[in-house]
């Protein structure tokens, strides 16, 4: 009897011996603070640009949800065409409409539809990346990966028309479709990371103390891949404005009379060698800002969070 009493007593010094040396939020210390971390000029200053274009689309459209010059929806054909003046700041097209609104609440819209695009995808992606690093079920990682697979092979604008053809076209099956097409970044980009922290010392212990797959997955994994979500989002989130515009420009995104650039582009195209240039240099050169802040974000971003370019340089 005394012996089991011993048994018992030692197996239980083990386990906890075991659980008390399980980091309880193991994670990567922070690049900034990493020894020899080094963020060169070139990246810095890349991350500063792209932070300063995307800073400026978002405050525009922030500020179109309280104020914009005129109603963007407002038509005036006495003045349609109108140039560049102190009344109106670009001008008009051609119904009349003031160019400065209809690029602030564009602006809006853009973002709306990146914001809920990316949300789609992460929230799809991360846990199908997860279940692909984490699960001891091979099959179950190459199945999840061929569909991945699948699905890349369909791009964004294909996936909009397909819907559109089916449910209409409308702003919701938009952020969907493109939501859907960028669901393979996330999830590639998550098993992969997921995978080199499966391998760490803290997760072999945490499943040899008998932590489960979910425990594991927030307590441990997560933390350590969320500067790779966090990169791919500002990617993703360039992937989408452009598709958005491109989206709209063809008659599949956001359906009228909500401005849209794209749309903007498509409703001018006609007036490009008869003195509306203008029109069409606007909203394009807005999203080439815009995709230009978030294309020049991420790669600052990914310059300053991931440590394998430490190693390289």
């Amino acid at each position: 009897m005394a012996r089991g009493h011993e048994r018992s007593g030692t197996t239980a010094r083990k386990t906890s011996g075991l659980s008390a040396a399980i980091p309880a939020a193991a994670h990567v210390p922070s690049p900034l603070t990493r020894p020899g971390h080094r963020f060169s000029a070139r990246s810095r200053a890349s991350l500063l640009l792209g932070a300063m274009f995307v800073a400026l689309v978002v405050l525009v459209g922030l500020i179109s949800f309280g104020w914009t010059p005129y109603d963007p929806l407002a038509m005036n054909a006495a003045q349609a065409l109108a140039t560049p003046s102190w009344e109106h700041w670009l001008g008009t097209d051609k119904f009349g409409r003031d160019v400065a609104s209809q690029l602030m609440v564009g602006a809006r819209m853009t973002l709306f539809v990146g914001v809920v695009a990316v949300g789609v995808a992460a929230a799809i992606g991360v846990p199908v990346g997860l279940m692909a690093a984490m699960t001891r079920r091979r099959w179950l990682d190459q199945v999840l990966m061929r569909f991945n697979d699948l699905v890349l092979a369909f791009p964004a604008l294909l996936l909009a028309i397909m819907f559109s053809a089916v449910f209409g076209a409308s702003t919701a099956m938009a952020m969907l479709a493109i939501g859907l097409a960028t669901v393979p970044a996330f999830a590639r980009v998550v098993r992969a990371g997921a995978l080199q922290v499966m391998s760490t010392d803290y997760v072999l212990a945490a499943r040899a103390a008998g932590r489960g797959p979910v425990a594991i997955a927030v307590r441990h994994v997560l933390p350590n891949v969320a500067s790779l979500v966090i990169v791919q989002a500002s990617v993703c989130f360039a992937i989408a404005v452009l598709a958005e515009a491109a989206l709209s420009f063809l008659g599949f995104g956001t359906p009228p009379p909500v401005p849209s650039w794209g749309r903007m582009l498509n409703e001018n195209q006609t007036l490009l060698f008869s003195g509306g240039l203008r029109l069409s240099v606007f909203p394009g050169t807005a999203i080439a800002v815009a995709v230009l802040g978030f294309n020049l974000l991420g790669d600052g971003l990914r310059d300053l969070l991931d440590p394998r370019l430490e190693e390289r340089s």
